[in-house]
């Protein structure tokens, strides 16, 4: 093969774990021009990636079918023996069947797939990791089953954190998206607590997650932590996880985030299970859930803005005690 494009216009978390299928391919093409599309947002992400030869950005926000009309025109062009979505929704079905590539794979919820070359089963629940489902789309060509997603931070990622790492420290990423998937915030005050004798404190986040780490910093007391949500960059953050004492996260991106950096990590996980999975992949990694599991979990797969119960006893009853140092 010559050339290659790889769809996954989903998530930060889904773009991470898209990171083994680059490799891989790579591997077993190493000729090969590896072409990505992503999301826009998501670009810098991979901005750094040696396995790619060229980086797309799908912006939503510029009208969807311009967008795929000016993809599909890049996309042309570049005449891809092989087109690889590993995103389950129509744009990029559509995307996929319009990128003129001489054989298209994907999985079959995708509603277009019924246009796809090859059509591959995805299923939740069993225990399988997504970076797993993601390879079985070219383990016909001798991919390995599971394999770890990495990023790479690059050197400007690593000077600006360079000057944080000048005493032990552990990196706290207290917010997500979904409510139901985010520690309750008196147990990230409680967390810092048992933490803050041991080595300094840093709590990351995006910039909208300000707020909360200021508040739990607030709550907790602690002296020797820092707000740096919102003042990282996604590689920068990469960087500055790989070298912590170890790194505390929900069922959201900064987990798959350590898993590329191969870094120490405990992962709280409230509404949604790891049997869906989106576990952590660190050789140090630790799954901590709800002592007694309520009737309920998993409510979802992507949890929800309020507790569909009222009494999120999935986060509540979560001991932060258990999590290791």
């Amino acid at each position: 093969m010559q050339r290659i494009l790889i769809i996954q216009t989903a998530f930060i978390g889904d773009v991470i774990l898209a990171t083994p299928v680059i490799s891989e391919l790579k591997r077993l093409f190493p000729q090969a021009e590896i072409d990505v599309l992503v999301k826009k947002g998501n670009g810098p992400l991979l901005e750094n990636d040696p396995h790619i030869h060229r980086l797309f950005q799908l912006d939503k926000k510029a009208g969807k079918v311009k967008e795929i009309l000016r993809l599909r025109k890049e996309f042309i062009k570049r005449s891809y023996d092989l087109a690889v979505n590993l995103h389950r929704f129509g744009s990029s079905g559509l995307i996929t069947i319009l990128s003129g590539a001489k054989k298209t794979y994907g999985f079959r919820k995708n509603p277009f797939s019924l246009f796809f070359t090859k059509r591959f089963e995805h299923q939740i629940g069993d225990g399988t990791h997504e970076v797993e489902r993601n390879l079985s789309l070219i383990r016909e060509f001798g991919a390995n089953a599971i394999a770890r997603p990495v990023l790479y931070p690059g050197e400007e990622a690593e000077d600006v954190v360079r000057s944080h790492k000048d005493e032990p420290y552990f990196c706290f990423a207290p917010a997500s998206v979904w409510f139901t998937k985010q520690l309750p915030e008196e147990k990230w005050v409680e967390l810092l607590k048992l933490r803050s004798e041991k080595a300094k404190l840093y709590l990351l986040g995006a910039t909208d997650d300000s707020e909360l780490c200021q508040r739990i910093i607030d709550e907790s007391g602690v002296s020797n932590a820092v707000n740096l949500a919102g003042k990282l960059s996604l590689l920068q953050s990469a960087a500055l996880i790989r070298d912590a004492k170890r790194t505390y996260v929900n069922d959201s991106g900064p987990l798959h985030i350590a898993s590329s950096m191969n870094a120490p990590v405990t992962a709280f996980f409230c509404s949604t299970t790891p049997e869906f999975g989106f576990g952590p992949l660190s050789d140090d990694s630790q799954i901590i859930e709800s002592t007694e599991k309520p009737d309920c979990k998993p409510c979802g797969l992507h949890g929800h803005s309020t507790c569909p119960k009222g009494h999120f006893d999935c986060g509540v009853q979560i001991n932060v005690s258990q999590a290791n140092s």
